[in-house]
């Protein structure tokens, strides 16, 4: 943020934020997350001298993981708004909101970047990519996102595994539930 001084006055520059909340299971929608990431945000904006929350992005029930940001109609409002100028800053709670592919969601970050878009994270700060090793962090973070999403797919397959086993599903049952499951991600 910058200050001017006109007359002996300090003059702050506003900077206009927009939030992107997401979660990925209708589980979370009922566990109030997307509140929690909200209130977590918004509070980061009160305290940032000069932040103005012009607008919030909400995906309920979307996947980072199996859905590709060109198929999320937010992340595709998110860019069209930042191409024309509707904000600065892009606020999530985590940066793992934006998505969970390695080999897509660090591109996304760097594109709005490119554009001029701060990007921060209440927990993580903010994401600047002016060096090198900027980018490698910046990938790091996704790759290890989408890791965390592989090994709950494996989880959640082998727990069905055990209940086709246990006789508590059928093999059809359990396939369909683990679709299910897995599409909610």
């Amino acid at each position: 943020m910058t200050e001017k001084r006109y007359g002996g006055e300090k003059m702050v520059q506003i900077k206009r934020v927009a939030t992107l909340y997401r979660v990925s299971t209708k589980g979370q929608l009922d566990g109030n997350d997307i509140p929690m990431q909200q209130r977590s945000c918004r509070g980061m904006i009160e305290k940032q001298k000069g932040w103005k929350l012009v607008k919030e992005y909400t995906e309920k029930g979307v996947s980072g993981f199996k859905v590709s940001a060109s198929n999320r109609d937010v992340i595709q409002q998110a860019k069209e708004d930042a191409e024309n100028g509707l904000f600065d800053v892009l606020l999530v709670f985590m940066f793992d909101r934006l998505g969970r592919k390695d080999d897509e969601t660090p591109f996304v970050l760097e594109w709005f970047v490119n554009m001029g878009i701060e990007m921060w994270s209440v927990i993580e700060g903010q994401q600047k990519i002016e060096a090198h090793t900027d980018r490698l962090v910046n990938y790091l973070r996704f790759w290890q996102s989408s890791g965390e999403s592989r090994k709950t797919s494996d989880r959640v397959n082998e727990k069905h595994m055990q209940m086709v086993e246990d006789g508590i599903f059928r093999v059809e049952e359990s396939l369909m539930a683990t679709r299910v499951l897995i599409q909610e991600m």
